[in-house]
């Protein structure tokens, strides 16, 4: 099972990546969390990645690209689930080569679709825990109780303006990765809307498609 969670920032990707790993045993490789602990430890990657994320921006590929090699080599290049990679048309081509290298090439894409408005909402109301790096949901997935408040912040980028700047990035510059990975016949596009569980057995069910 070698699978792409695909779609723009605020679909779902992260939870629903969490799901597969939970209950399929699969390794959860989100570079964004990776990115997000570089730069909380203040590592030279981190700091170089930092300077990027505070303008919205695209983190360069090499960066991220080292991250996605390490976390997919250390699953011995199966079972994993990328969750926020590829997100340009160069990573994507890099990925393939470095998957077909190792004899392990992607088995499907799942792309998940939901309208801008519910992206925005969802985003907003998006909280993480600063030092695990988790995701919460104030309405779906509110932080357990005896988490401390204090590590529960807001990021940055999820106020109403910052989103609707990060789509307009998505568009532009990763959308087209979508196409490339039509184009290859590896593309599902599924219906993100909904509860996480029904999101998640339409998950499943284009995993079995996918593998039969």
């Amino acid at each position: 099972m070698r699978i792409v969670l695909f779609g723009p920032p605020g679909v779902g990707k992260g939870s629903q990546a969490q799901f597969l790993a939970e209950r399929e045993g699969v390794a959860h490789i989100s570079t964004g969390i990776l990115l997000r602990r570089a730069i909380r430890s203040g590592t030279d990657l981190g700091l170089k990645a930092a300077e990027y994320v505070e303008q919205g921006r695209l983190v360069p590929g090499p960066v991220v690209r080292s991250l996605a090699q390490d976390a997919i080599a250390s699953c011995n290049y199966d079972r994993f689930v990328l969750d926020g990679y590829p997100r340009t048309i160069e990573q994507a081509d890099w990925l393939a080569e470095f998957l077909e290298e190792h004899g392990s090439p992607l088995g499907t894409v799942l792309s998940l679709v939901v309208p801008n408005e519910i992206i925005v909402d969802r985003l907003s109301k998006r909280r993480v825990n600063r030092v695990t790096g988790e995701n919460y949901h104030l309405d779906f997935k509110p932080p357990p109780a005896d988490v401390d408040p204090g590590v529960i912040n807001q990021r940055k980028d999820d106020t109403p303006e910052a989103i609707l700047h990060r789509l307009d990035i998505y568009q532009q510059e990763t959308h087209p990765v979508q196409e490339y990975y039509r184009s290859l016949g590896l593309l599902q596009e599924i219906d993100g809307t909904g509860s996480f569980e029904q999101v998640y057995e339409r998950i499943l069910d284009a995993i079995k498609q996918s593998a039969g």
